[in-house]
């Protein structure tokens, strides 16, 4: 079977499945790996770097590949900006901020335009802010994100804010997660730490290992590596990563870290350019249970996509049986 849905029919796509923007981690190289096996690849284009993203997007070749931003700090380096519309590129996302103004921009040019979500609230914005489609994520994913569940809020969302096509992010790692997200009323899905754990991900070989590693439980939501990077992220924002050394000291006393944070940032740029991960972050979501290996980002889409077939097949002859 094919899986074709309004996701794959408005992007052009072959498989409903997105990469995650994640910053330094999903560049050109990962991007036009996703894309070519038949997804599309995002560019995570972080903190809004110019010279950096120009970079990443030379990368991805001519691959057809978006790009997605933290849009409170692209309203603080529009650069960014105005460089990805110049590319072409084939869709935009915008994340955990205000996207009025950028969407308007973007639909000028023809560009699609994704927002992501952590609320039912957030998605009836982003939709009247004339959002072509909603990432509804879930508290489950890696990185930055809030607290409702994924399993709960995609319907919520699908309901609040259609017909505007809903993807699923947080907690999808295989193709059950894919299966089950379009069976709440996802059109497809975000997915960022299963390709975290790809060949071409620009993640260290180490962060990588200890994903593989690890499981869900082994996860948090905090605010410390922010703190200790200075990164100023706005309420309720927290980034899930997985534990180690420095969250074991730090998480829940943050006004202590905030005291000593000269030294502490200090011996934090040296782990995190040393690839020393009992202090430096790896984002990861809690699906790191289901990554079992680092593998090529084509084979991981593929995957994903035939387990998904598999699974609502088996779903549709089990209902078919209990029905006789």
């Amino acid at each position: 079977m094919t899986i074709e849905t309004e996701l794959t029919r408005r992007l052009a796509i072959e498989h409903p499945i997105l990469l995650a923007p994640m910053g330094n981690v999903s560049g050109g190289t990962l991007a036009a790996a996703v894309s070519r096996a038949g997804g599309l690849g995002l560019i995570g284009a972080g903190y809004c770097d110019p010279e950096w993203l120009a970079r990443e997007l030379d990368r991805a070749g001519n691959a057809r590949i978006g790009v997605g931003f933290i849009t409170w700090s692209l309203a603080q380096r529009p650069a960014a900006f105005d460089l990805t519309l110049e590319r072409e590129p084939a869709a935009i996302m915008l994340s955990f901020g205000d996207p009025v103004a950028f969407v308007e921009r973007a639909k000028a040019r023809d560009v699609p335009v994704l927002c992501q979500v952590q609320s039912v609230a957030q998605a009836r914005e982003a939709a009247a802010a004339g959002a072509d489609m909603i990432v509804a994520q879930g508290g489950e994913a890696g990185g930055h994100g809030a607290g409702r569940g994924t399993f709960a809020l995609i319907p919520a969302v699908a309901d609040a804010v259609a017909p505007v096509p809903v993807i699923a992010a947080g907690g999808i790692a295989d193709g059950r997660g894919l299966a089950a997200a379009l069976l709440l009323g996802a059109e497809g899905a975000l997915v960022g730490t299963r390709f975290f754990a790809a060949e071409e991900s620009l993640g260290h070989p180490a962060a990588k290992a200890r994903i593989v590693a690890a499981r869900g439980d082994d996860t948090l939501r905090t605010t410390v590596f922010d703190v200790v990077r200075r990164i100023d992220w706005p309420a309720p924002y927290t980034g899930r990563a997985l534990g180690n050394a420095f969250a074991r000291r730090w998480h829940g006393q943050e006004p202590a870290l905030a005291a000593e944070l000269d030294t502490e940032a200090a011996h934090y740029a040296i782990a995190a350019q040393s690839g020393d991960y009992e202090t430096a972050v790896v984002f990861a979501g809690e699906a790191v249970d289901l990554i079992d290996a680092v593998a090529p980002a084509g084979d991981i889409l593929r995957r994903m996509v035939a387990e998904a077939e598999a699974e609502l097949a088996a779903g549709a002859r089990r209902l078919a049986t209990a029905g006789r």
